[in-house]
């Protein structure tokens, strides 16, 4: 796929590591979306916080604004029950 724009990086420090899975794969399932986890930085372990660093999409040439409504739905819908969703600096 052909990406028009730079990727978007967002963390939710309260979201364990199977919810971020499937937050990535519900955003993958929006035409025009790409979608993946964060790889983790942290060098302490801890089972209270996910194991992820974050999730990376990015809106191809095929989104329209029906694409970039239904991702900040979906965004969304996981902050109410998580927590907001922070951007991480590039």
């Amino acid at each position: 796929m052909n990406a028009s724009l730079t990727p978007v990086r967002l963390v939710c420090p309260q979201l364990p590591l199977a919810v971020y899975c499937e937050v990535a794969a519900h955003l993958r399932q929006v035409d025009g979306v790409e979608a993946d986890l964060l790889p983790q930085t942290s060098q302490q372990f801890s089972y209270q916080e996910s194991q992820v660093g974050g999730l990376w999409l990015r809106y191809t040439s095929a989104a329209n604004t029906t694409a970039q409504q239904r991702v900040e739905q979906i965004l969304r819908y996981y902050a109410d029950r998580f927590g907001g969703w922070e951007r991480l600096n590039s």
